[in-house]
């Protein structure tokens, strides 16, 4: 299985709070944790430690977080090679709030992904060609991610997109995309839809199938997932965990976890299942890197000792 991923790196800044501030009030009792974190870089390392081969093109700063994150990925078997390094530009950082729940909010400020283009994706076209799937995430500018999914077309590379953080794609870039992987808030954002749209979850895909031709993979937390195509829409029922500890990187391990079965040749039903218990396992571990699962943690049952 080789597998291309087109994303983000960057710096996870956590402070877990006793609940979110109102505007203007200023907490006390939060707890910080900084970490490895970019959607594009937890997919690459999820993917390597499900067992793919891992291609990953980003970009970083010519700062420390921009060599550390080098570290990272040679600890964690991910090719890099292709990697730019802006100089003077930071890597970019994300700030975290997480509540007791285990839900987040988060903030980022791109740095220097923002010198990723069309220009700089092209020399990444051999990766994507050789790729059984390529994954490309949406932390990085547009351009970037349209180049990466016309090549993955090109090449006859099957390509995945999982569009965080959403916005509406050009007309163009639709007819590039072989599997989507919204959640519930990104669905009606990439179908340019109002929030009070009034579709139910079904019809939400069923639109996104029509507008693409592309499967159709609709996430919605503890409710599971649907899976949609042009005949049928399956419903993927969630693993059920005991307790939730923190759920930032769950749509990670879970598009990670999809590519890879996709790679290997399961059906569209047995890849989603498999990224459903990996989405399981990582809400069950504080943190992102910590939390990505590997084979072997997918063989043991949810919240069994590690």
């Amino acid at each position: 299985m080789k597998i291309a991923v087109v994303g983000s790196y960057g710096v996870g800044l956590t402070m877990r709070v006793p609940r979110m501030p109102a505007p203007g009030e200023t907490l006390s009792d939060g707890a910080f944790d900084e970490g490895h974190g970019g959607k594009g870089s937890n997919q690459a390392i999820a993917a390597a430690r499900l067992g793919a081969s891992v291609s990953f093109f980003t970009a970083v700063g010519s700062d420390g977080y921009g060599a550390a994150a080098k570290q990272l990925w040679k600890q964690e078997g991910v090719d890099a090679d292709h990697v730019v390094v802006v100089e003077g530009a930071a890597t970019m950082v994300g700030v975290i709030l997480v509540e007791p729940s285990g839900e987040n909010r988060i903030v980022i400020a791109p740095g220097a992904l923002d010198a990723l283009d069309a220009t700089a994706v092209e020399a990444f076209r051999d990766e994507i060609a050789s790729a059984d799937i390529l994954v490309v995430s949406m932390e990085i500018p547009l351009d970037a991610v349209a180049a990466a999914l016309r090549i993955g077309r090109e090449e006859g590379t099957r390509t995945l997109l999982n569009p965080a953080p959403a916005q509406r794609l050009p007309d163009e870039v639709w007819q590039d995309i072989d599997v989507v992987t919204p959640n519930q808030s990104e669905a009606p954002v990439l179908l340019g839809l109002d929030v009070d749209h009034g579709h139910d979850d079904g019809e939400l895909v069923a639109r996104l199938v029509a507008r693409s031709g592309a499967s159709v993979v609709l996430t919605r937390g503890q409710a599971g997932a649907l899976l949609a195509s042009e005949d049928r829409v399956t419903v993927i029922d969630a693993v059920t965990v005991e307790d939730v500890v923190d759920t930032t990187g769950a749509g990670d391990s879970f598009t990670a976890a999809l590519a890879v079965g996709l790679a290997a040749g399961a059906s569209p039903v047995e890849a989603a299942r498999s990224a459903a218990r990996a989405a399981a396992h990582t809400v069950t571990i504080a943190g992102v890197i910590p939390a990505l699962p590997t084979r072997a943690d997918l063989a043991l049952p949810i919240g069994a000792d590690r």
